[in-house]
């Protein structure tokens, strides 16, 4: 059976945000993070999910009918539980529920003339630094939002939340080694926080310490027995190690409490496709398709599972409805195209059609994947266009990395010589060569009988 090169399967799982560019998506995540430290002392529950808190611009009275309840104070975080055309459902740090109206309020990003105004009235309160740097945070200010937690932390802010809060501005912006150091300053204040444990393997990620990385979701498990999300997240450690049994384990674990995990069902089935597990990989992306219809990465890992265990017909409905569900899905535009161009199934085979999947794939990836441009030249071969196949795999030859040099070199002289595709050159063309000299000695035995023959007659 001729297969393509093994690195077209896409992992479900996710990826830790690029370390360079401050995203408004990754400005929101660390800005969460920075409220929930500054608003510790709260013990107010929300009666909805999650939203943006809001600053008090001025002093406010809540009040129930004309009993006095809270005083609002400027610069206090008010939790939002119900947003309203002109003012705020909030809940105060103690619990207590009262509308605000929008004029006595601001979002985050625009805070930060309230906090300037109470740091000019109060310049040695370190708290109130924290809290400007989220607004600075919020704008994508990441500069100015440092140098304001470095003040709170100067002016004896030492509280642990502090060095956990600026270790997430200093991982956003590269800084990993001042991460650490302040994730480990805050670790030392207080060990049994699991925040600064999280945050530093996300570091450790970055940096490629991925059993570094392991150990800190370890020691954050202890004080949060089998959540999913760091479970998860200790998988893909594990499997950045290498570890694949232990990533298994902890999928499995996932997976054992809630079957409807589609997350983990697609990081243990991608786990199991590493094992060279296809047909168990095949179970999980099935699964993970009864779960979600409408998940084209799903589709496409199936495929792929079902081309590796010679389920062609399967693989080749996978990577359609793949593309049906996102028609510039390149993985499996590219995955189509091996599988058309490379099976021996005559009923299958479509080399026209692969070439057309193929240059799809190329132009959305601008002809920068080397996977892509490897499928078109392949596709071009099975098509018998072998001089446009060359000029393409001499690309190929270019872009590809040291280790698949050789391969591509001797894929390139199979093409020179309007050969097709092979997985393994060097067996195709021993087994080639065999074959040419059988038929070349079974033609020349038929010549021989031929001659005795005539001169019988």
């Amino acid at each position: 059976m001729k297969t393509s090169p093994s690195f077209r399967f896409r992992s479900f799982c996710p990826t830790i945000p690029g370390n360079r560019s401050l995203s408004r998506s990754l400005r929101q995540m660390i800005l969460a993070s920075v409220i929930a430290a500054t608003a510790m002392q709260s013990d107010a529950k929300a009666d909805a999910p999650y939203a943006e808190p809001v600053v008090a611009r001025v002093e406010m009275k809540l009040t129930d009918g004309e009993d006095f309840v809270d005083v609002i104070e400027p610069g206090d975080l008010l939790t939002v539980i119900e947003e309203r055309e002109k003012d705020y459902v909030v809940v105060t740090h103690d619990g207590t529920k009262g509308a605000v109206s929008k004029v006595n309020a601001v979002r985050i990003a625009e805070s930060g003339d309230v906090y300037s105004e109470l740091i000019t009235r109060n310049p040695k309160e370190g708290r109130l630094y924290t809290l400007r740097a989220s607004s600075f945070w919020a704008l994508g200010k990441a500069e100015e939002a440092l140098a304001d937690f470095d003040k709170a932390i100067e002016l004896g802010y030492d509280e642990p939340h502090a060095y956990t809060s600026r270790g997430l501005f200093h991982a956003a912006m590269g800084k990993h080694e001042a991460a650490i150091k302040d994730y480990n300053k805050a670790i030392v204040k207080d060990p049994d926080d699991a925040a600064p444990y999280i945050n530093r393997a996300a570091v450790y990620m970055q940096k490629g310490s991925f059993a570094s990385a392991a150990d800190d979701y370890t020691t954050a498990l202890e004080s949060n027995k089998g959540d999913a999300g760091l479970l998860h997240q200790r998988a893909i450690a594990w499997k950045s190690a290498g570890e694949l049994e232990k990533a298994l384990a902890d999928f499995d674990s996932i997976v054992a409490k809630n079957k409807r995990d589609i997350t983990a069902v697609m990081g243990r089935g991608y786990i199991k496709f590493q094992q060279g597990n296809h047909s168990e990989a095949i179970k999980d992306f099935a699964a993970a398709i009864e779960l979600n219809p409408k998940d084209a990465v799903a589709r496409n890992n199936r495929g792929y599972n079902r081309f590796q265990v010679g389920e062609f017909a399967g693989a080749l409905e996978d990577y359609d409805a793949a593309i049906k569900l996102a028609p510039k899905y390149a993985l499996a535009l590219q995955n189509r195209a091996w599988l058309l161009a490379t099976v021996d199934d005559s009923e299958l085979r479509d080399p026209v059609k692969a070439v057309d999947s193929a240059r799809i794939a190329c132009e959305l990836s601008n002809f920068q994947n080397v996977g892509d441009v490897s499928a078109l030249a392949a596709s071009l071969a099975a098509a018998g266009k072998f001089e446009d196949a060359l000029g393409w795999q001499e690309k190929v030859v270019e872009m590809v990395a040291e280790d698949y040099k050789e391969f591509a070199q001797k894929t390139l002289e199979r093409y020179e010589a309007e050969k097709t595709f092979a997985s393994d050159p060097d067996k195709a063309n021993e087994e080639e060569r065999l074959e040419a000299e059988k038929e070349a000695k079974a033609k020349q035995a038929r010549k021989a009988a031929n001659k005795e023959a005539d001169e019988k007659a």
